[in-house]
């Protein structure tokens, strides 16, 4: 048989060609897949980072404006949306905000020594894209193995205390003379 012959009759050429197209946009596809899961993820990381700092935002918020002179954590998120100590509406969070990197939405929430809320926390175990670059403020962030170690815990300064100025020196008791010799004052 000639070469040339292979190639002049067009039998069975097609259908290794049409196998071939397929399987590269088969892989082709699962490349685009692929990267919009990444770029997805990275939405929902920077979704959770706007999400968990207007949360510690708004315990800081409900914290500070406590009435009186005992300042107290919420006892249930729903209090950010509407402060129950206060009489009338005050808003610190316009909606609650769902976790969005678990499909229930559900925050981890942490409490404080009295069981107020203290701050929120992911509950996904999946290791983050963003390692570094973290916004002012969220720099601790930086390196976490897990989604789940980036915390949003609002924890107020100590209260501030006046400085107590230096005791003065007591002034020395006169000394009685006695039977042994007196020491020069200093």
């Amino acid at each position: 048989m000639h070469p040339s012959s292979l190639f002049s009759n067009p039998r069975g050429f097609a259908y290794p060609l049409a196998i071939i197209a397929v399987v590269a946009l088969g892989l082709g596809a699962l490349a685009a897949v692929d990267l919009e899961s990444t770029a997805l993820w990275r939405e929902r990381e920077a979704e959770l980072l706007f999400r968990g700092q207007a949360i510690r935002e708004a315990i800081r918020q409900y914290y500070e404006k406590s009435p009186g002179t005992l300042k107290t954590f919420p006892q249930d998120l729903k209090d950010l949306l509407s402060d129950p100590r206060t009489p009338g509406t005050r808003r610190y969070l316009r909606k609650l905000y769902r976790d969005p990197m678990t499909p229930d939405g559900e925050w981890v929430v942490i409490r404080g020594a009295g069981g107020g809320i203290r701050g929120v926390r992911s509950a996904s175990e999946r290791a983050p894209f963003k390692r570094a670059n973290f916004p002012k403020g969220l720099e601790p962030f930086g390196g976490n193995e897990k989604v789940s170690d980036w915390v949003f815990e609002y924890a107020p300064a100590p209260p501030q205390t006046a400085p107590i100025p230096p005791a003065s020196k007591p002034a020395l008791p006169p000394m009685s003379p006695g039977p042994y010799p007196v020491p020069a004052r200093p």
